[in-house]
Formats: structure tokens, C-alpha cells, sequence
């Protein structure tokens, strides 16, 4: 069974055979609608790269290495169970570049509602200007994963409602505690 994996980007180059997909996010917090996305793309893939983006505009509930060793944590499952091969790091840079930096010739996006789409295409329409050689391949989120946004999972959890549904348990955790000591320091 493959381990997560923790090496750098340079360590590991993707031969042209291999299927090698980015799935780009915040995770802020990582949620069970974005492990759903990261389970089916390491079905159909060789090695999966999740790029958690710095993204400091949508005022992150964590910090960028919180985030990044949370969703490392939450992936060592998936990894184990599909025998994909996970790295989790971070990025800053445009999704195209961080795509072709990790040797992908695919950006895994995930689309929970209609609404999702427009802004979706757009984006994949543009990075296809930018690479035509990497393509962008949708995903939709399951059934009982549709409604889940990081953003509501936050909100909720500020107003002391319960997400225990909506992010697995050491997200869970940290979420509670994090909301905690922000409204502790507040």
C-alpha cells in the first residue's frame, strides 16, 4: 500500500505514461465533500498532488502550514485505501504552473452545485490558453456531499452550530478548537 508521500516536488518527476493529477483548494477546513473529490480522483489516477493555495483574500480560518499538515493527515487514508500515491503541499503561484511544476497533465476540480460550473468553465477555458496540454476534468461531488462549503462549515462553527457531519474528526477537533481561541483572543 502507498504511503502518503512528503518529499519534495523536485524528488519526483511524472514519466509520460504516468496519470498524474492537482487538485488545487484552500481547504479551509479540509471538509468530507473535498476528501469525497480526493477519493474518486485517486481512483483514476497514478499520483494525485492536492495544492492547498496561500489565498490570504478569503481570510483563512488556518494558517497555510495548519492547513496543509491537515489535509496531509486526513489524506493518509484515501492513500491507503486507493494505493495512490498523495502529496499535500502548498502553492502561491498560478494553478497552470503549479500543474506543470508537478508534472500533472490534469487539474481535478470538484462541482457541487450548477452555480459551481460557470465560474468552473471559465477557469478551465483559460488554463487551456495557458497549457492546452493539461486538461481540466470535473468531478461531481456526491449526493450527500453537495451542500458542504468550507466557508459555510466556518460560519457554522462560529455561531456554535454542530459541523461534525460536514469534516472528519481531527478537522473536527481543530476547527473547535481554533474557533475557540478566536473568540477567546477576540
Amino acid at each position: 500500500m502507498a504511503a502518503l508521500m512528503k518529499a519534495p516536488m523536485a524528488a519526483r518527476t511524472a514519466t509520460m505514461s504516468e496519470r498524474v493529477a492537482v487538485y488545487p483548494g484552500t481547504f479551509d477546513p479540509v471538509t468530507n465533500g473535498h476528501l469525497d473529490i480526493i477519493t474518486r480522483a485517486a481512483r483514476i489516477v497514478d499520483r494525485l498532488v492536492i495544492g492547498v493555495a496561500r489565498n490570504i483574500g478569503k481570510g483563512p480560518l488556518f494558517p497555510l502550514d495548519e492547513r496543509v499538515a491537515l489535509v496531509q493527515a486526513e489524506c493518509e487514508a484515501v492513500s491507503q485505501r486507493t494505493g495512490t500515491p498523495i502529496t499535500v503541499v502548498s502553492f502561491d503561484t498560478l494553478l497552470i504552473e503549479f500543474a506543470r511544476n508537478s508534472g500533472a497533465r490534469m487539474i481535478v476540480r470538484g462541482l457541487r452545485a450548477v452555480s459551481d460550473f460557470d465560474y468552473e468553465f471559465q477557469m478551465a477555458g483559460m488554463n487551456y490558453r495557458l497549457d492546452p496540454d493539461i486538461e481540466t476534468v470535473f468531478l461531481t461531488a456526491s449526493e450527500h456531499h453537495q451542500f458542504i462549503s468550507s466557508r459555510f462549515v466556518k460560519e457554522i462553527a462560529r455561531l456554535g452550530g454542530d459541523v461534525s457531519s460536514f469534516v472528519p474528526a481531527l478537522t473536527l477537533q481543530r476547527t473547535l478548537e481554533r474557533v475557540r481561541q478566536d473568540k477567546e483572543n477576540a
